[in-house]
């Protein structure tokens, strides 16, 4: 019986992402942005009030000399950009609802060389689920054909995540202490082995590996070999902050080789010379899933991409049900008003408790001489 299952792919769950305009300056061109959430990239479809474009899109941070900038020549019609999910700044963050989402700020820049302030930025976001799989199965039974049955067993879900402590890692300084955590859903029937692990930047033009084909690490003092829970659905590793250079934003990358529990290979043995390659060994590999997370890390006194997380959780809190948002404007002038009424109701009781004493003091103030019989005894004398 020999196993054959489809590779786990990331499922699309809104066709389009919402969006933010961010005021880089006068907007006179007016683009209008759509974006196609895909397996692989966020397609965005920009239109302009004019119908041509001559200047250029990319992602904040990395309009220069970057391969994820595209210039466009006096371009007509709608034009298409694609922001792949795991470079070019683009970021992820778990949902509560168990989905995906991913995000970035694109610039869309009417000029070729320059930035000027008729560009104007945009949010883009795009939510993601894990699809079910089916296991095939064909059976040869002497020279009976192959008989495909198709059972209703799903693959599991594979996430990559990095912690900060026990919250997820988004924008850390350099040195800090990180936990990258792959996981596969809990159930019974797989395990998981990882391989080829790497770190690259935002623009995948530089790559430094992190675990080799056979699942030890290539420099111990970057990261050391992962750490297999005892049920084989999780590996972790501990690792401080680093990054490139010239880049604040890092992708890691790693190979996941799901293998049935029962033949599952052990963890690597990194000091033997004759280990095998992981998707050699005898439990063979039904499925190889590729996970890759992102965060930023910044130098010690620089954190420059705090704005657009704050700009994250404010998107978020708008759009909970639960939550009631105000304009700063309005929030000053309730602050001022209320302490007006304040002050009021003070001077109020203060004017209040001043005119009870006066009243108590009139009161007490009449008459209080005695008028009844005097007799001095000085002068008194009997007959």
């Amino acid at each position: 019986m020999e196993l054959a299952i489809t590779l786990l792919a990331i499922g699309l769950v809104g066709a389009n992402a919402a969006q933010i305009p961010l005021t880089l300056g006068a907007p006179s061109i007016n683009p209008e942005v759509r974006v196609n959430c895909k397996s692989e990239q966020m397609a965005i479809t920009v239109r302009t009030n004019n119908g041509m474009f001559d200047g250029m899109i990319y992602p904040r941070g990395l309009g220069r000399n970057s391969s994820c900038m595209t210039q466009y020549s006096r371009a007509l019609g709608p034009l298409n950009y694609e922001l792949p999910l795991s470079a070019c700044n683009t970021m992820s963050s778990s949902m509560d609802d168990g989905t995906v989402e991913y995000y970035n700020t694109i610039v869309v820049q009417p000029h070729r060389k320059l930035v000027t302030s008729q560009g104007k930025g945009f949010h883009v976001r795009c939510k993601y689920t894990t699809r079910e799989k089916l296991v095939t199965n064909d059976i040869n039974v002497n020279t009976l054909e192959p008989t495909l049955l198709l059972g209703t067993a799903p693959m599991p879900g594979c996430t990559m995540v990095i912690y900060q402590g026990n919250e997820v890692a988004q924008n850390v300084k350099i040195g800090e202490q990180l936990t990258l955590r792959v996981s596969i859903d809990s159930q019974d029937v797989y395990s998981m082995r990882l391989t080829h692990c790497s770190v690259t930047d935002a623009t995948n033009s530089a790559s430094q590996p992190l675990i080799d084909d056979y699942g030890c690490a290539v420099d111990s003092e970057i990261m050391g070999p992962f750490e297999y829970s005892s049920d084989g659905n999780s590996a972790k590793v501990d690792f401080q902050a680093h990054k490139f250079p010239y880049t604040d934003s890092v992708y890691y990358h790693c190979n996941v080789h799901l293998c049935l529990k029962s033949s599952c290979p052990p963890p690597p043995d990194c000091q033997n010379s004759r280990r095998k390659r992981q998707s050699e060994d005898e439990g063979g590999s039904p499925a190889t899933i590729e996970v890759y997370s992102g965060l930023y890390v910044n130098e010690a006194n620089d954190v420059p991409h705090s704005e657009q997380l704050d700009l994250i959780e404010r998107e978020k809190a708008l759009e909970n049900p639960n939550n009631i948002c105000i304009s700063q404007r309005n929030f000053a002038i309730g602050i001022a008003i209320a302490g007006l009424v304040l002050m009021l109701m003070v001077i109020a009781a203060f004017v209040i408790l001043l005119t009870r004493r006066r009243t108590k003091k009139d009161v007490s103030s009449g008459s209080s001489i005695y008028s009844g019989p005097y007799t001095n005894t000085a002068y008194s004398h009997s007959s």
